[in-house]
């Protein structure tokens, strides 16, 4: 079999581009003996993007293809995402009790030999903080809208753990130029049609005007629209409507009040009679959407429910549609064709995972690559990796709806169905009602969140889990009762500490990073 040496990718955007740079740095595709990479996309074809947020195993890839942190927050209008604020999920506006949680990117603290804070939080070591104020800093650190670290601090590391919000757009292009930079070469056409060989795999692509195109892998980026992989090879798609119901959604681009207006550093996620809000601060307007369910509601309700929590600005904008299904294709690497991002599958931006797919399809290829041409067993491997990752997080995402006390809508009581919780999901929480979520839960290689993610959101949406009959083995009440004071004051000390999050953006876009005079010589170093 003919050794693998052109790697063609359909389609633009962040799923295009993203692979192409990932796969030129990684397989030196600028060196004469290196493998060729070719990305064609079309001028007719937009970018389906409306704003993006990411998770935190974004700044590794940025790092790793070479893009520099403050190049990329001037180009992509970034801005720094330290975790989600949830908003009216637990239980109805109005209601007796807390109206919101906080999902950080910062793993519980645990200094030196210090005990796991969980269980001591649980037994009520910690009884007026909820859980993950209670074991990290960093909701202290977003109320007070301070940026995660400084501009003195090296790229893409931080005093906190964070991630980015930017304009998909914007992001795009940025990471074309950088593609260019890494000798991917550029090709503006509209893909006509595929050509199949004997064997069923793909042969060539032809252009609009006649030209044709040809690889040893083929690439499919095309969005929903699965070109390649779904229209060309048949890969079904696997629903998972009856699980996440969301399927629509309209988004405006608001502008500031005011130039100087505060910035949040976390995704702002309000929960609504059929659906959700995503709020995202970007340099000089907020990105905000309503996903909804259209069983459960229509487009006009939607939009007024849109218009009424953005308030008076809606009023001279028109927001734009988006039509989805979550689900996957089981099967998304089928002969020589594999898809990435929205033609592998879709999952609702709740916990912005979508970009992490694509980060997690782009490593998988590069490094499972037959350098042989042999695709037979590698292709059943990366289905088998991506499928159950796409399963995992179909789990999370469904977690957030079921624990909810709402019943106050019909979008709210079939969400608690048990009929709509996965099994999987099902034998989960009843492990947990006697037990905290621990590791041995997962299988690392096939998940995207840490152990601690699913415990920031259990807890967070008032799940119980008692552990009275284990208070015994618990035996360093005072240890966690300083490791929680101790959290308490560094609180302070961060927000005391580090920046405010716009001066920060606006800092680094004039003078990008680097050394600076200290107003002061305290260092807090935090995780």
């Amino acid at each position: 079999m003919a050794a693998l040496r052109r790697i063609l990718i359909v389609g633009g955007g962040t799923a295009g581009w993203l692979s192409a740079c990932y796969l030129a740095r990684t397989l030196n595709a600028a060196s004469a003996q290196s493998i060729q990479i070719t990305l064609v996309e079309s001028a007719d074809i937009g970018i389906l993007g409306v704003g993006e947020g990411t998770f935190p195993s974004i700044r590794g890839t940025l790092a790793l293809i070479g893009l520099d942190e403050a190049r990329f927050i001037r180009g992509a209008t970034a801005t720094f995402k330290q975790g989600i604020r949830f908003v009216d999920w637990v239980r109805a506006p109005g209601s007796t009790g807390a109206n919101h949680y906080f999902h950080p990117f910062s793993l519980p603290s645990q200094q030196g030999d210090s005990p796991e804070l969980l269980p001591y939080w649980l037994l009520g070591a910690a009884p007026d903080s909820a859980f993950a104020d209670a074991v990290t800093l960093q909701k202290a650190v977003v109320d007070a809208a301070r940026a995660p670290k400084r501009r003195s601090d090296r790229e893409y590391q931080g005093r906190l753990n964070y991630a980015y919000h930017f304009d998909a757009v914007k992001f795009a292009g940025v990471l074309a130029e950088h593609g260019r930079a890494l000798g991917v070469r550029h090709c503006i056409a509209t893909v006509d049609g595929t050509e199949l060989d004997e064997h069923g795999a793909i042969a060539r692509v032809r252009l609009c005007g006649g030209a044709v195109l040809e690889a040893d892998l083929y690439v499919d980026c095309t969005g929903f629209r699965a070109a390649l992989i779904g229209a060309a090879l048949g890969s079904r798609f696997k629903s998972a409507k009856d699980v996440l119901f969301v399927d629509r959604a309209m988004a405006m681009q608001v502008p500031y009040a005011t130039p100087d207006a505060p910035i949040p550093s976390c995704t702002i996620s309000t929960a609504h009679e059929a659906g959700w809000t995503w709020d995202i601060g970007l340099h000089a307007r907020r990105g905000i959407g309503y996903v909804y369910s259209t069983r459960h509601s229509d487009d006009a309700r939607a939009e007024q429910v849109l218009r009424d929590y953005i308030g008076p600005a809606s009023d001279a904008l028109t927001p734009r549609v988006l039509k989805f299904e979550a689900g996957h294709r089981p099967v998304q690497w089928l002969r020589n064709c594999v898809a990435v991002g929205l033609s592998a599958g879709f999952v609702e931006p709740l916990e912005s995972t979508g970009i992490g797919l694509i980060e997690m399809a782009a490593y998988l290829i590069a490094h499972l690559l037959p350098n042989d041409g042999d695709m037979t067993r590698v292709s059943r491997l990366f289905n088998e990796l991506m499928s159950a990752r796409f399963e995992r997080i179909f789990d999370f995402i469904k977690l957030h709806y079921a624990l909810s006390k709402r019943r106050d809508t019909p979008f709210w009581v079939d969400n608690v169905d048990p009929a709509s919780i996965p099994d999987s999901l099902k034998d989960r929480l009843a492990m947990w009602r006697c037990r905290p979520p621990h590791r041995l839960d997962f299988v690392t290689d096939l998940e995207m969140f840490l152990p601690a993610s699913w415990q920031y959101i259990l807890y967070g949406m008032e799940f119980e889990t008692n552990l009275e009959a284990l208070r015994s083995a618990h035996a360093r009440g005072e240890a966690a009762a300083r490791e929680f004071a101790m959290i308490r004051a560094l609180g302070a000390r961060a927000i005391a500490d580090l920046p405010d999050h716009r001066a920060l953006v606006e800092d680094v876009c004039a003078h990008g990073f680097g050394a600076q005079p200290a107003a002061s010589t305290t260092r807090l170093v935090v995780g």
